[in-house]
């Protein structure tokens, strides 16, 4: 049986741990950590292996540019390394390119982190990094500030899992900072070649005191990394990196991501908005305070009491929209890999159902997309659109669990 609370937290591309063996994690031995440096996402090569996996190409023909950021909070302490020192994040961007003419296609993510997630998903070897994405590595952004989200993985999981939605709002105009929160993440690899995986417990004891520390962290993250793009601190040691606006500001995440930025909402006035793709809201008061900023929700489940709680508490504009057929990792890219992989084939039939759904991968990503891109349209940019007001004819598969404002 698939407990509830285990769908809706640890469940990044690893997810399929939840019912597999798995390797024991650990985590690299701490240096000391650089200055912030960029980190171009080619630069570890994927070798030949299966047939490419081409993502659906955004819907805007634009072109998206994506670099990678190594960045050290030298404030904060890092609460999971073995060894005291400052956080150290990987934060990889998207956002509208000028041209891309003689930059790389951008590979999925590097070949250590794919084989990482491979490690607990039985997926054919190479199906991870035989993703393709269609940003190009290091294209100059488009001039001008750009509304700036933040967009959080599922426990275990990592900043690549949701490319395929990265690229649809970068095309769209969005600057989107992904992050690897460092010893959550299935796997960081930094520019040093350290690899540092994951060092969360797969069933804590401790479930509460686990994911109040876990959010704390992601946080934390959210919150500095946001200050490094807006006072272009991390940005500036770049020519041709995007710009980010202070004014507008979004944060978004899946599973432990969403619940994360529900936090990241409450405790930071900066976020003009968040949005949840089906995460149980664990890990902070969000469920019995509300919010008094406009927040979302997708979900493949009908109904958790953490959602309950919070409908009965949220003060501002809220959203319950329900995905009929999704499953938990329908707002991913892992949908794309699962039948090239021929995960059907290696996963129990129960667990397939709860994590895939019946929904086919590509109406998945439309679904999400359409959703997430309305949303932050019309409270980053101030684009009203009757999508999120009532169902609509050409989206039948999403449902209006619970409307406010």
């Amino acid at each position: 049986m698939i407990r509830r609370r285990s769908l809706l937290t640890a469940a990044g591309l690893g997810g399929a741990a939840l019912a597999l063996p798995t390797a024991v994690a650990h985590a690299a031995p701490a240096v000391p950590p650089g200055s912030a440096t960029t980190a171009d996402p080619a630069a570890h090569a994927t070798p030949a292996g299966p047939p490419p996996i081409d993502l659906p190409a955004p819907t805007d023909r634009r072109p998206v540019g994506t670099v990678s950021l190594h960045l050290v909070d030298r404030d904060r302490q890092d609460p999971f390394a073995p060894v005291p020192g400052p956080r150290e994040l990987m934060v990889q961007l998207w956002y509208p390119a000028l041209g891309t003419a003689g930059r790389p296609r951008a590979p999925y993510t590097t070949a250590r982190v794919a084989a990482a997630f491979e490690e607990t998903l039985p997926v054919d070897p190479g199906t991870i990094a035989a993703l393709r994405p269609t940003a190009r590595a290091g294209a100059p952004a488009v001039p001008g500030a750009l509304p700036l989200l933040l967009l959080g993985h599922g426990r275990k999981g990592g900043r690549s899992n949701c490319t395929a939605l990265a690229e649809e709002l970068a095309a769209h105009g969005y600057l989107v900072a992904a992050l690897d929160h460092t010893y959550d993440a299935a796997a960081v690899e930094f520019p040093d070649g350290r690899l540092v995986r994951s060092v969360l417990a797969e069933d804590p004891g401790d479930w509460d005191a686990a994911e109040r520390k876990e959010i704390a962290a992601r946080v934390g993250d959210l919150r500095f990394t946001a200050t490094e793009l807006t006072t272009g601190r991390a940005l500036r040691r770049t020519a041709g990196l995007p710009c980010a606006d202070p004014r507008r500001i979004g944060v978004l995440g899946h599973s432990m991501g969403g619940a994360a930025a529900a936090e990241t909402v409450r405790q930071d006035r900066r976020f003009a908005a968040g949005l949840n793709l089906d995460g149980g809201l664990f890990g902070s008061p969000v469920p019995d305070e509300g919010l008094d900023r406009p927040f979302l929700l997708l979900t493949s489940l009908g109904d958790h009491d953490t959602w309950q709680r919070w409908r009965e508490h949220q003060r501002g504009w809220g959203r319950q929209l329900r995905l009929d057929g999704a499953g938990h990792l329908s707002f991913t890219d892992l949908p794309h890999v699962a039948g090239p992989g021929h995960l059907a084939d290696r996963m129990p039939p129960e667990l397939y159902a709860a994590m895939l759904g019946t929904i086919a991968p590509a109406r998945a990503t439309e679904l999400s997309r359409a959703y997430v891109r309305t949303y932050f349209d019309r409270f980053l940019r101030g684009r009203p659109s009757p999508l999120l007001d009532a169902p609509a004819p050409r989206y039948p598969e999403v449902a209006f669990v619970w409307s406010r404002g």
